[in-house]
């Protein structure tokens, strides 16, 4: 059994699935290989224009396996820093895509599970599901970017979760802005379908140019004015600008090719 799933919808939605719902979708070394190289597939995937991540079963991810951890014996720090640099670095992989990115957290989602989560473009959440950091709780330091993905999107929460231990529902986390929005279980993939369909209905060109500017993170108005001054000229001549003006004239949808 594949510990990942990968669905390629003709639409150009790829839904990816971490499959191990036996141990809660804990992220092991042959799920990480596999996630590895599927970000490395979609990174040069032209027909893919949106992508959705999920969990089997009832969880999102319990987190990183780390059984190993007591097998480990006096392993030093440097070793121990190589893989973990390793495991993160390839989990977040997922920033690296140009097209954009969608977390569907159907259930649990716990520390570096809910950290790869959170580094996606786009994250909704079940209302009910459960999303906490229990680092410190571990006798760990937070790892994933944890101390970065968490404050970005709330400041005064992620204190709260990596330092208190607090556990937040899908619904309280959108109150709180660490979630773009929470729907009911049932409604999430339905949902989020929808998002992404939309998303992946958008021109290809345009879209991938704007992700890059959203995560340029601006200076100030004038930087913003500079790349969008080099960015849009070069939409302006695509072939999916005429389209998608033809189609507002003739009121259908548009059909875009990404040329």
């Amino acid at each position: 059994m594949n510990e990942l799933s990968v669905d390629r919808k003709d639409d150009g939605v790829v839904l990816v699935t971490l499959n191990r719902p036996d141990m809660r979708n804990a992220m092991t070394d042959t799920m990480t290989a596999e996630w590895r190289a599927t970000m490395t597939d979609l990174a040069t995937d032209r027909d893919a224009r949106c992508v959705v991540v999920t969990g089997a079963g009832s969880a999102f991810s319990s987190g990183g396996d780390l059984s190993w951890l007591g097998e480990r014996g006096a392993e030093p720090v440097p070793r121990l820093r190589e893989r973990m640099l390793g495991f993160y670095r390839t989990w977040l992989m997922i920033t690296e895509l140009e097209i954009p990115t969608v977390a569907a957290v159907n259930g649990p989602a716990v520390g570096a599970g809910l950290c790869v989560a959170l580094a996606c473009d786009l994250v909704y959440a079940a209302d009910d599901a459960k999303l906490l950091a229990p680092f410190t709780s571990l006798g760990l330091h937070p790892g994933m970017a944890a101390t970065y993905l968490l404050p970005r999107r709330s400041p005064g929460l992620a204190r709260e979760m990596l330092l208190a231990g607090r556990t937040v529902t899908g619904r309280e986390a959108a109150d709180k802005g660490l979630v773009n929005q929470s729907f009911p279980k049932n409604d999430l993939m339905s949902e989020v379908g929808d998002i992404a369909t939309k998303i992946a209905q958008n021109a290809p060109i345009a879209t991938r140019l704007t992700k890059v500017a959203l995560n340029q993170d601006h200076q100030d108005l004038e930087a913003a004015l500079r790349w969008e001054s080099l960015a849009q000229p070069v939409t302006m001549v695509s072939a999916d600008m005429v389209e998608g003006l033809t189609a507002h004239r003739e009121r259908r949808m548009p059909k875009f090719t990404g040329s």
